[in-house]
């Protein structure tokens, strides 16, 4: 069976090496294609990349990017040039064993699944990155529709048919869950470990989060725009009850001035949600434009494969 491992790269020179040569070494029963995409790192991850591709030949293909997309584009990037049976994804950063692929294809290949990801016992990422994947699968079970217990993770192993309907998204913007979600149901999970982070730290900062959440929110559900209905109706049925209670309270009490400052709490509360509100339709229209404009998922600057030397 022909499997293909996506490794998305991001500053990842002191690991990807290892990481290769693991893989390498620990699934020689495969048919094994490796797909290093280097995210416009700005390390020595080029030159790295390019001596394992030269080391194992035909193994390796390496997609050079001309500068950072993203994981999620990048990892797409990959997926257009994966060719195998069963696809893999993985980081570059070593936190994910490479025996534990094992699990992931045996687990899809017995239940005969269209995706497996895994999830572990104990996640050994700092807790912030704990907290916005937290955050993250919590929105997630409700916007895609997913089980609490379906724990999101980058690792995780696909088949061909999910692979062929992933790629057929040309968006600018990206998310891999959110097009597997939308593909298939046929998901399971299998236990794995998780090693603490040896080198470097995480890539992922408050805004790239922030930008991965807004392209969850906006490109796969329309649920935040019903939000702004239902929060319209409540607030428009809240303002009638408390006019109705201030006529009555005038009537009862009429030598009790106004207060301005209820006036003011209530101009300030109101004229934040349509401003939250409008926003959130400028982020669907800003989408939308940039859809339009044909903004490109990534961009190849080169592209190293055996075929080609």
């Amino acid at each position: 069976m022909k499997l293909s491992i996506v490794i998305p790269i991001y500053q990842g020179a002191r690991t990807i090496g290892n990481l290769t040569d693991e893989l390498v070494a620990k699934l020689k029963s495969h048919t094994l294609e490796i797909i290093l995409i280097n995210d416009g790192s700005t390390d020595s991850s080029h030159d790295i990349c390019l001596s394992l591709f030269k080391k194992y030949g035909p193994t390796i293909k390496y997609i050079c990017l001309s500068r950072n997309f993203g994981e999620h584009n990048a990892v797409l990037a990959g997926l257009n040039h994966a060719t195998g049976e069963y696809v893999v994804i993985i980081d570059d950063d070593f936190q994910n064993p490479p025996e534990e692929i094992e699990k992931l294809v045996e687990k899809a290949i017995s239940d005969r699944l269209d995706v497996v990801y895994s999830y572990y016992a104990k996640k050994e990422h700092s807790l912030f990155r704990n907290m916005g994947s937290g955050f993250n699968n919590l929105v997630a079970s409700y916007l895609l529709n997913k089980p609490r217990d379906m724990y999101l993770s980058s690792f995780k192993c696909m088949n061909r048919f999910v692979v062929g309907e992933v790629i057929r998204y040309k968006g600018p913007f990206p998310y891999i869950d959110g097009l597997i979600w939308r593909s298939t149901r046929n998901i399971g999970k299998v236990l794995v470990r998780h090693e603490k982070r040896e080198e470097g730290r995480s890539g992922y900062t408050l805004q790239k989060l922030i930008r991965l959440w807004m392209n969850m929110f906006v490109n796969f559900s329309i649920y935040p725009l019903r939000m702004s209905t239902f929060l319209g109706v409540i607030l428009s049925a809240i303002g009638a009850v408390l006019s109705v209670l201030l006529i009555i309270d005038k009537i009862l009490h009429p030598d009790i001035p106004m207060g301005i400052t209820s006036i003011l709490v209530a101009i300030l509360i109101f004229s934040g949600v349509q401003l939250v509100m409008l926003g959130l339709i400028g982020e669907y229209l800003g989408k939308l434009f940039m859809v339009n404009n044909q903004t490109p998922q990534y961009v190849v600057r080169h592209i190293f494969t055996h075929e080609s030397t």
